[in-house]
Parts: structure tokens; C-alpha cells; sequence
């Protein structure tokens, strides 16, 4: 059974950050390529960053460089993303993606940065 389960979500203070994990099994895991995405209230989905199959190139939106680090380790089946200097428009459903002949979606967990 193919399953992708994110987790760290949570509410954190503008400024602070949330280190968000996926696990990732039922798959062949390091055959696929790996993202991040978001979805806030009343907007579309949209990607947050893409790691390749070995974790050598990373691609990042813009708004996330310098604030957000996508890694993996495919001995765990893991990737992560390190949020930090956390804003209050980063609010958002936060959505693993295994990118291959077949994408896989995980369920997503809630970010929520609020004072």
C-alpha cells in the first residue's frame, strides 16, 4: 500500500520556525523525485520546492529561497523541509509529492503561523 504521511505541522510564531517530515513507503522511494507543496485557504495548490532522486539539486519558489530547505534521506524513506524566519502568509496545508510514472500525494499537514 502506497503511502505518503506528513508530520511538524503545527502553529508557530511569526519568525519562528517548523521542521515538516514525510515517510514515504509501498514505493520504490528513491526512484522518485520529491516536492513540497502548500495550499492556503481560498487559493490553489502551489509548489514549495522539488528535490531530485540522490538530494544533489534542489529547486526552490522564490518567496521560500533562503527561508526553506528541502532534504531527503532515502535510507529512512524520509524528506523534510526546514521552515524558518516563518511569516503569516506561509499559512497552508503542507503537501508531500513523489513525483514518478505515478504521483503519489500525501494528505498534508497544517502549518499555522499566528501570534
Amino acid at each position: 500500500q502506497v503511502q505518503l504521511v506528513e508530520s511538524g505541522g503545527g502553529l508557530v510564531q511569526p519568525g519562528g520556525s517548523l521542521r515538516l517530515s514525510c515517510a514515504a513507503s509501498g514505493f520504490t522511494f528513491r526512484n522518485y523525485a520529491a516536492s513540497w507543496y502548500r495550499q492556503a485557504p481560498g487559493k490553489e495548490r502551489e509548489l514549495v520546492a522539488v528535490i531530485t532522486t540522490a538530494g544533489n539539486s534542489r529547486v526552490y519558489v522564490d518567496s521560500m529561497k533562503g527561508r526553506f530547505t528541502i532534504s531527503r534521506d532515502n535510507t529512512k524513506n524520509m524528506v523534510y523541509l526546514q521552515m524558518n524566519s516563518l511569516k503569516p502568509e506561509d499559512t497552508a496545508v503542507y503537501y508531500c509529492y513523489a513525483a514518478g510514472p505515478r504521483g503519489y500525494w500525501g494528505q498534508g499537514t497544517q502549518v499555522t503561523v499566528s501570534s
